[in-house]
């Protein structure tokens, strides 16, 4: 094998893991989500931008708040799961980003303009919510990402500001009975990689 992680490693992150649909009512700790995003800060991104924000829904106010704009297939398990996050990117990100950037002069300048700045963020908070699945399964759980929302009502709700956007919400927890769906099949390596 050319991989470096074992057998075990690469099921857990990528062959054996799955969307989850239903979850136990085990608890996810703020413990758990800090040591997933410790782990996942430093995947690589454009720039190394971390436009990339998150919000940990946990009280019934906001729970309620947020079912209400997710899609008919969607409102069940964002009701029951034990920890729903939503992703969003932050359409300011370029004030995080160095002063002095050494490799990309310019850089911070360069996204003065909210026309540079918000496709390129969303590309890399968009990586950065990829890495944060794969953290979420490192810890032993599993997610369900899901697009299917109101994505207005849910920047109204939760990012008054206009300053950040969802991109997915995330629910997060223990698989439960029945949390998965058949899995589609997967297209072979000839059908992807080619070379020039």
């Amino acid at each position: 094998m050319s991989l470096v992680i074992d057998a075990a490693t690469q099921d857990l992150l990528f062959r054996e893991a799955r969307t989850a649909n239903t979850f136990t009512d085990e608890p996810v700790t703020d413990e758990q989500v800090q040591a997933i995003y410790d782990l996942v800060k430093y995947a690589p991104t454009a720039m190394n931008s971390q436009p990339l924000r998150i919000v940990l829904v946990r009280s019934d106010e906001a729970r309620e708040r947020l079912v209400n704009q997710m899609g008919d297939g969607n409102k069940a398990k964002t009701g029951s799961a034990p920890l729903v996050a939503i992703v969003a990117v932050d359409t300011d990100f370029h004030e995080h980003l160095p002063t002095q950037f050494p490799h990309y002069p310019g850089a911070k300048d360069a996204f003065a303009e909210e026309d540079a700045r918000i496709p390129t963020g969303s590309f890399n908070a968009s990586l950065q919510i990829g890495y944060l699945i794969i953290g979420i399964r490192a810890a032993g759980l599993a997610a369900g990402p899901m697009a299917g929302y109101d994505a207005e009502g849910i920047n109204k709700e939760f990012f008054g500001d206009g300053k950040h956007r969802v991109l997915a919400v995330i629910n997060i927890g223990r698989p439960g009975e029945g949390a998965w769906f058949p899995r589609n099949p997967r297209l072979e390596y000839d059908q992807v990689v080619t070379t020039v």
